[in-house]
């Protein structure tokens, strides 16, 4: 993006940003009955699948279906939401809105941020109502994740969210290194390592089939 493409009311970030996250069961406890599918992305799901913290994390991200951003924005009324993408920072209703998915929000006042909310493609048309409340919380059966990077990449919310032994939600390990292997920067290589013994042939062949699909000669397709 050049900046001559850069939509009006942004400012560039910097390096000095205040974050100071929520842990996954702060945004569990905040996102209690929130009608959506939502799961911890990232990081932090790599540690809740392993069941143990591997390493510090300087954020915390969450993915929804991105028509379920009201709902969760409402939860979270607390806070105020950038829109953030190549380095820059906009207001929630800026037309930035549109064109970047990630969404950071932040305490007013302070301005130290909390959560990042990933903002997913999905199929509309079969999760209309976003996820609908059952008797035990969250619904993850109703609706069709969409890759963001190859949307031919879909699969149903119940099998893209996993949860946690305590209940939280997270997106499944393949997923998320399937996103890392972009940046492969050393936390992601740590994470792939971490991760590559415990996920089972099912996860490493759709890992294996994504990767090829969406970075063709990736280094960690001879690993797997």
């Amino acid at each position: 993006m050049t900046e001559q493409e850069v939509p009006p009311g942004g400012e560039l970030v910097g390096d000095d940003v205040p974050w100071q996250a929520w842990s996954p069961a702060e945004a569990a406890e905040r996102l209690a009955g929130v009608p959506v599918p939502w799961a911890v992305a990232g990081g932090w799901a790599v540690d809740l699948f392993c069941g143990q913290t591997t390493r510090e994390h300087d954020d915390l991200e969450i993915a929804i279906p991105a028509a379920g951003f009201p709902a969760v924005r409402a939860a979270l009324s607390d806070l105020e939401f950038d829109v953030i993408g190549d380095g820059w920072r906009w207001p929630a209703d800026s037309e930035a809105f549109g064109l970047h998915h990630q969404t950071w929000g932040r305490e007013p006042g302070t301005g130290i941020y909390r959560i990042d909310v990933f903002r997913e493609p999905h199929d509309a048309g079969s999760c209309r109502d976003a996820g609908i409340r059952n008797d035990d919380g969250i619904r993850n059966d109703d609706g069709i994740w969409i890759c963001r990077r190859d949307e031919s990449i879909r699969r149903p919310y119940d099998e893209v969210i996993l949860r946690s032994a305590d209940g939280i939600p997270y997106v499944a390990p393949e997923i998320v290194l399937l996103f890392k292997a972009k940046h492969a920067r050393p936390k992601d290589e740590a994470d792939f390592a971490g991760l590559l013994p415990l996920i089972g042939p099912d996860r490493r062949d759709w890992l294996t089939a994504a990767l090829r699909q969406v970075h063709p000669g990736h280094h960690w397709l001879a690993s797997l």
